[in-house]
């Protein structure tokens, strides 16, 4: 089913979260799990940067999935642990046994809420008033009994540290709420970096802010650092989360971009929960030591109101048997390492050879004399096939994974361009293998954005050529032949034949009017290619299409485009077979036996000689049904030598291939049945015209062939 979406609508409008929250719940255990762990083998006298570092990793992901999922009081509480463990990271707090305990409070109440989330809201919510305050007390410094919790400052000098006393805590502030939409103008610093390109690439999430309106690099006056200028309504902390996951945190300052005040780090401006409830409902205190943030002093009954809320339920202490933490996360998944699940695959793969061994040996027993043996070898031969259709699945998950990034990120592109795009998905539920999908998401990225930037006009252009002024990009996936095939179309102003080789002639590319027009849109890949007017932040540079091309070539894939001016343009991406299993035909040709992919089998039939027509350069045609089509000789193709005179290839199978069909011609068809595929490549080396090999029952090797290389074989 097609899933379309319109620019212009609301974020989100036609996509449902929904269905990765059991990804979510998962992780987010995990994440409580090793927190815990983490907590517990913590040594507060000597606790080092990498363990403060990991359980602030832990709380963050668990927060920043939260937040997007909209789980606001599990988002809220393990924001306000990533504050006190951040203070702890920096070392501007001396973690203490209060602190441990503490935490570990609050990953049972995060644990017990997720619950009920997961449970669909179920039950009353544990109340989570009490562990905010602490977890805010212990982060202002505040420490109950005479534990120092600030990190003293070691002096030289003194022989001996003197005992320190915690000063009391500044009555809580409370900050204005930020005006819904107010556009602020802020410099944020990246670094300081091994690498300023790695910078350049962080950039990139720029696209990502929202409200983002005017964005200039400044002049850095530190080494190895870059400093944007940037005026958006995000919040601070929308802004740390975007760059949490690429930098560390002490790497990104913050300031308003006329600040005579010095640099402040993005999440020392974090809100933190002070106070509580008050009749009707609960209320909040907040305070910040961001520069320019306007401050009220808070009410001093509001401060210290006892807290308490109309349905929530008062969080146990630590004495108290933890009635409403007792509900547990379902877990329906368990993780299993992928090393583990392809020795899976090889070891059934070795089991179906194994089957069609036995079933080969069993065809020539006596039905009668061994019917129970046979019966057996029926029963093992259904129970392998829904074997490996079992274990083939463990590893493949849907394109709808790969699909779901990219409405976002077209509808933030297509507003920064003026431009109306609607996405259309089809073949969501095409299903392939984990590490492809991992290694084909950057190449799709660039080609989607290479579509709207590049093909989609404007929309008064597009008016102006009769079309609707909302243009439309297509992706699509489908398994052709056994192959694994990903489209990405677009309606807008296509390729232009005398553009690209006026700008290849410029570069210095070899080319002639004689190319056809698939070798002239081969040459858009090629380093540094670009034919955009002008150098701008989303292309022009000419690195995206050599990137793509080199990707896909790296997973033994291919690229084609097809474009018609004025019309769109269509890439198509083709990947290969890796480790499979499939059903296919077996043919003989001589004594050599060829497998063909049973998905590119249309028909077979008996040919007479008259039938085959000879044309230009020796090239063969037959006719099907009034329909000519090339004829293939695997004979020829593959030079099989003929021991016996009296065989002969008189027997046509049909196969198709990207939307064209050709005729191999075969001396037998020998049955179907399952084949595993093992990568010839890696074994031996890469043959034309062939996508794997196999075991047969008695032991033999086929070659798999690729029935897409015999259709361009034809066709060229």
């Amino acid at each position: 089913m097609a899933e379309t979406y319109q620019e212009g609508s609301g974020a989100g409008a036609d996509f449902d979260l929904s269905q990765f929250y059991q990804i979510f719940f998962e992780e987010a255990g995990e994440n409580l799990d090793q927190m815990e762990q983490m907590l517990l083998d913590l040594d507060l006298s000597s606790a080092n940067d990498e363990e403060l570092n990991g359980i602030f990793r832990c709380a963050h992901s668990i927060k920043g999935g939260s937040a997007t999922f909209g789980f606001s009081d599990v988002a809220e509480l393990t924001h306000q642990m990533e504050s006190l463990l951040d203070r702890l990271r920096r070392h501007e707090l001396q973690p203490i046994p209060q602190m441990v305990d503490v935490l570990l409070e609050s990953a049972d109440a995060s644990r017990s809420l997720l619950a009920r989330h997961q449970a669909g809201g179920q039950g009353d919510a544990v109340s989570t008033t009490s562990l905010v305050r602490r977890i805010s007390e212990l982060a202002a410094g505040q420490v109950p009994g005479d534990a120092p919790a600030v990190a003293p400052t070691p002096s030289p000098a003194a022989p001996s540290p003197a005992p320190q006393v915690a000063a009391p805590a500044p009555a809580p502030k409370v900050i204005a709420p930020a005006v819904a939409g107010q556009a602020r103008m802020l410099e944020i610093q990246i670094g300081p970096l091994d690498r300023l390109e790695q910078a350049d690439a962080i950039k990139e999430l720029f696209r990502d802010i929202p409200g983002l309106g005017a964005i200039r690099d400044i002049e850095s006056q530190q080494a190895n650092t870059r400093l944007f200028a940037v005026e958006t309504t995000s919040t601070n902390d929308d802004l740390l989360d975007l760059f949490a996951f690429h930098v560390a945190k002490e790497q990104v300052l913050i300031r308003d971009a006329g600040g005579a005040a010095p640099a402040q780090s993005l999440d020392e401006d974090e809100e933190v929960a002070l106070a509580a409830g008050a009749a009707g409902g609960e209320a909040y205190g907040f305070f910040s030591d961001a520069p320019g943030a306007p401050r009220a002093e808070a009410p001093q009954a509001a401060a210290h109101a006892p807290a308490q809320a109309s349905k929530a339920v008062v969080a146990p202490k630590a004495s108290e048997p933890k009635v409403a933490m007792q509900a547990q996360m379902e877990s329906t998944t368990i993780r299993v390492d992928v090393k583990k699940v392809d020795q899976l695959i090889n070891l059934v793969g070795e089991l179906v050879i194994t089957q069609a061994m036995l079933a080969q040996n069993s065809r020539g027993l006596d039905a009668g004399a061994y019917q129970q043996l046979l019966a057996g070898l029926a029963d093992l031969d259904r129970n392998t096939r829904d074997l490996q259709e079992s274990v083939m699945s463990i590893r493949m998950i849907p394109m709808s994974i790969v699909f779901s990034r990219f409405p976002r990120m077209l509808r933030d592109l297509a507003n920064k361009l003026g431009k109306k795009v609607e996405l259309v998905t089809l073949g969501e539920a095409t299903e392939l293998d984990k590490g492809l999908v991992e290694k084909i998401t950057d190449p799709l990225t660039h080609l989607v954005r290479n579509s709207c930037d590049h093909g989609i006009e404007m929309p008064a252009d597009r008016l102006a050529k009769g079309k609707s002024e909302h243009g439309t990009i297509t992706l699509s996936a489908s398994h052709q032949g056994g192959s694994i095939v990903i489209e990405v179309r677009d309606d807008g102003r296509g390729l232009s034949r005398e553009k690209i080789l006026s700008k290849a002639q410029e570069r210095g590319i070899e080319v002639s009017e004689q190319m056809s027009d698939a070798e002239v849109w081969q040459l858009i890949f090629a380093p540094g290619f670009s034919t955009a007017d002008e150098v701008t932040d989303v292309s022009g540079r000419g690195v995206g299409m050599d990137v793509v091309k080199r990707n896909i070539a790296a997973l033994n894939g291919s690229v084609e485009i097809d474009s018609a001016e004025g019309y769109g343009m269509k890439v198509s991406v083709r990947l290969p077979l890796t480790l499979a299993i499939m059903d296919g035909m077996s043919v003989g040709v001589s004594d050599e036996v060829y497998i063909l992919p049973l998905s590119s089998v249309v028909e077979s039939f008996q040919v007479n000689a008259d039938d085959v027509s000879t044309v230009a350069q020796g090239s063969q045609l037959v006719k099907v049904r009034d329909e000519y089509m090339p004829v293939i000789a695997l004979e020829k193709i593959f030079q099989v030598p003929r021991f016996d005179p009296n065989k002969s290839s008189n027997i046509m199978v049909v196969v198709e291939a990207d939307g064209s069909r050709v005729a191999l011609l075969v001396d037998e068809l020998l049955g179907q049945h399952q084949v595993v595929v093992k990568n010839l490549e890696s074994n031996y080396r890469k043959v034309p015209n062939v996508s794997g090999a196999t075991i047969l029952g008695d032991g033999t090797v086929a070659l798999i062939l690729d029935t897409g290389g015999l259709v361009r074989r034809a066709r060229h």
